[in-house]
């Protein structure tokens, strides 16, 4: 089996688990897998390239959490869109498991799939795919009218999630006359009309101009912190990923190359292809103050707190003001340690050192 796949395991936390799914294009694709209850993926992938076939997700496995982001990137036909309708069954796979709450997606009904759809799945692609000829309100409302809501529960529904993105005062205006960030708050709101227990969101915000993305990436981020939803995201900016991602994998010719938190991927990449996606990330956007803390060394009264998991970039003005460094807690509100200015310029020095390190030795590979 290929290197780079999740360890999978039961567990009550898990939303939905890949297990080595394959989506190939070309004729009778499931044939490569009949007689064989193991094969070398790599040669397996090469075999089906040699006769004409493409492999265009090879041997994926991961596990979703609940509650969790998981951002898929990668490079223009790398298949993380690809592997995202898979896993919905937009793209049949031909071979593996996605079981979804335990049931294997792969082998419900068209009806049954259907119903999964409708009722705990959402979905939002780059175009926004508004119906041009309803208006918000309507755009909206639509997967519930099909659902056959009743009248009053749908109205009810689409008032708390077009006020949930922030469309409050536009329920009737249509597509044409909202601007691109507006037009993708109406697929958000649509997508979570449906109260989905999975959220899958390709490039979701990759055809709007930076500054719109950047507050639709902070809107995003307050939905979430309201309803906590299971998401595989997929983008290909990887200043995206590290904002939104709890964990994250780079996937190369259908293949996931490395899996983890960013921190993991960009201190400790596998190799080059990996090092280039976050080569240009600030570091001190990455580095969280749990990272870097010191040990507790007299009295820390007066100085601020700070959570764990707040970056170094947002550390930097505060110890600007409070020479003497701030008090880390973790989420039981216990003191980790004290970060001093002397102290995160000599961890920086380390993680950048670290970090160059990785970049040389990933280059030669």
């Amino acid at each position: 089996m290929a290197p780079q796949t999740a360890s999978i395991h039961s567990d009550a936390n898990i939303k939905l688990s890949c297990k080595n799914l394959w989506v190939v294009y070309g004729a009778d694709a499931k044939g490569f897998f009949e007689h064989s209850a193991s094969f070398d993926s790599d040669a397996l992938a090469d075999r089906m390239m040699q006769q004409g076939h493409i492999p265009a997700a090879i041997d994926v496995s991961f596990e979703l959490q609940l509650g969790e982001i998981f951002v898929i990137m990668g490079l223009s036909g790398s298949g993380k869109s690809t592997l995202l309708r898979g896993l919905s069954r937009l793209v049949e796979p031909c071979w593996g498991e996605v079981l979804f709450d335990g049931s294997n997606l792969l082998e419900a009904t068209h009806q049954e799939l259907i119903e999964i759809r409708r009722h705990k799945m959402g979905m939002v692609f780059q175009n926004f795919g508004l119906l041009p000829h309803l208006t918000v309100f309507e755009n909206v409302a639509f997967p519930l009218k099909i659902q056959n809501v009743p009248v009053n529960e749908r109205y009810e529904q689409v008032r708390r999630v077009i006020d949930l993105v922030g469309l409050t005062g536009r329920e009737n205006s249509f597509p044409r006359q909202l601007s691109g960030g507006q037009q993708q708050r109406v697929g958000i709101a649509r997508s979570l009309a449906v109260e989905p227990e999975v959220w899958f969101l390709d490039e979701p915000f990759s055809a709007l101009d930076p500054l719109i993305r950047r507050q639709m990436q902070d809107e995003f981020l307050r939905i979430q912190q309201l309803l906590h939803k299971s998401i595989v995201f997929i983008t290909h900016d990887f200043l995206e990923a590290i904002r939104v991602a709890d964990r994250m994998a780079i996937m190369r010719d259908g293949k996931f190359v490395q899996m983890g938190t960013p921190e993991e991927l960009i201190f400790n990449p596998v190799d080059n292809y990996v090092a280039q996606f976050s080569r240009e990330v600030p570091r001190t956007r990455v580095l969280k103050a749990h990272q870097i803390v010191e040990p507790l060394n007299g009295d820390t009264g007066d100085i601020p707190e700070v959570e764990s998991e707040t970056s170094v970039e947002k550390l930097l003005p505060i110890l600007a003001e409070n020479p003497r460094g701030v008090l880390v807690k973790d989420d039981s509100r216990q003191p980790l340690g004290i970060i001093t200015p002397e102290g995160i310029v000599q961890s920086l020095s380390r993680f950048l050192q670290t970090d160059s390190d990785n970049s040389d030795a990933a280059a030669s590979d």
